[in-house]
């Protein structure tokens, strides 16, 4: 399944850097998603709005979540979706409800883990903060202190001779950054700090979702810049390249078979249980009000969701060369190589060979290879939105991606072409 593909036009993948960048948590990339699809022509419309059946695209902002759709002129209550599934969220470090702690004449953000992150990889780096703030009357504000401020200082060679033999981090003990000097340790400093940066009176302020990144910029890297260095590619990779290929979609006007969807869900690097995670009832509730504010009724929905197919987009692993073992022996997808197609028949992926089909013929269409991911037997296997996608929908479900090393970490790895081979598949996907 594997070749060689032609170095291509960068322009997707420098537009991606420029996302990642101004992403630093799920809430901005919702809102760098929107104002991508508002170019497009797109308008958001409100949950709590009656919804007509107007053509042309449309999307819905909740929290760290977005849904977008493009309805084509002559589209039926019945037609199915075409939807791109992928997440907002990455492994990282949140604000505790009571921030502001400190010892020994250190001052300090007391943090929890996120996801399953990679802890070493936050040590000795400068970190920003950015999240939102909730104020009383309800409203929200987009924070981002994108400057060096917080830092995870690691323990000494000397005071810690084994460090080398196997570090050993505790996430209660060891994970809380500095950011001070002091022995006056306050509760409200750090919210008022961030109220400050983001505009606003630290007494408007009722409520946070903050968390910490790492400050460094996106890169090529290699001698060929072939690879593409950065953070939170798991999974705005794939956010960023369904936004594009679903404006794309809506640019080829009013010929297309299906109504095109991209679903950007929060919280799945924690089990996606949450109101805009896909465990949720959002994307049900979306696609429905769709069809219903079309004129169509219950016999619509279910003709439309049993046509409907779905791409959960999402990084996989690509072999790593210094832990080849740690791959199925067989299966070795690389970076540069294409978009994966993820395969587990314990459905950790919800990907079948009706899917395998789908996924094949618009790579097909697209012009760009592809590559087949499945673990080792003797090693657990991850899983995404797509099977929980499959089940609570009862809609087709293929789980797909692209390959990277470093999954999980502060600065991820994957191949500087791939990027934009996915986005050419995606929007193949959604024009067919």
């Amino acid at each position: 399944m594997t070749s060689s593909p032609a170095r291509f036009d960068r322009g997707h993948t420098d537009d991606l850097m420029s996302f990642l960048a101004s992403s630093p948590s799920p809430y901005h990339a919702v809102a760098n998603t929107a104002e991508r699809l508002e170019k497009a022509g797109f308008a958001q419309v409100e949950e709590t709005a009656a919804w007509d059946g107007t053509t042309g695209g449309k999307y819905v902002i909740r929290g760290g979540a977005i849904i977008a759709w493009y309805v084509p002129e002559g589209a039926a209550p019945h037609t199915p979706f075409r939807i791109i599934g992928a997440h907002t969220d990455s492994p990282n470090l949140r604000v505790k409800p009571r921030p502001d702690t400190g010892a020994h004449g250190w001052r300090q953000v007391a943090v929890e883990t996120y996801g399953g992150t990679l802890l070493n990889t936050w040590l000795d780096r400068d970190l920003g903060l950015a999240g939102r703030l909730t104020l009383r009357d309800g409203s929200h504000v987009l924070a981002n202190v994108d400057r060096p401020l917080l830092r995870v200082p690691q323990l000494a060679i000397h005071l810690d001779r084994q460090a080398n033999d196997g570090l050993k981090l505790d996430r209660q003990r060891h994970m809380q950054p500095i950011w001070g000097l002091g022995d006056d340790v306050r509760d409200g400093d750090l919210i008022a700090f961030v109220a400050d940066e983001a505009g606003v009176a630290a007494d408007d302020v009722a409520g946070w979702d903050l968390m910490v990144h790492a400050l460094e910029a996106p890169a090529y890297l290699g001698r060929d810049r072939e690879l593409l260095a950065g953070p939170r590619m798991d999974n705005l990779l794939s956010v960023h390249a369904g936004a594009a290929a679903l404006a794309a979609a809506a640019a080829a006007g009013d010929g297309l078979s299906y109504i095109p969807v991209l679903a950007g869900f929060d919280h799945e690097e924690n089990g996606s249980e949450s109101d805009t995670g896909a465990q949720g009832p959002l994307l049900g509730t979306v696609l429905e009000r769709s069809v219903f504010a079309r004129g169509g009724g219950y016999e619509d929905r279910a003709r439309a969701f049993a046509g409907t197919v779905c791409l959960s987009s999402d990084t996989g692993h690509a072999v790593h060369p210094n832990y080849a073992e740690r791959h199925d022996p067989t299966h070795h997808p690389r970076a540069g190589g294409g978009p994966i197609l993820k395969v587990n028949v314990n459905q950790r992926y919800a990907t079948d060979g009706s899917g395998r089909a789908v996924f094949a013929a618009a790579c097909e269409k697209a012009g760009v290879p592809w590559q087949s991911f499945v673990s080792a037997n003797d090693m657990p296997c991850g899983t995404t939105i797509g099977p929980i996608t499959a089940a609570r929908h009862g809609i087709q479900t293929v789980d797909i991606g692209v390959a990277i090393l470093s999954m999980h970490s502060a600065r991820e790895l994957c191949g500087a072409d791939d990027p934009f081979m996915l986005a050419n598949a995606l929007t193949a996907f959604l024009t067919d």
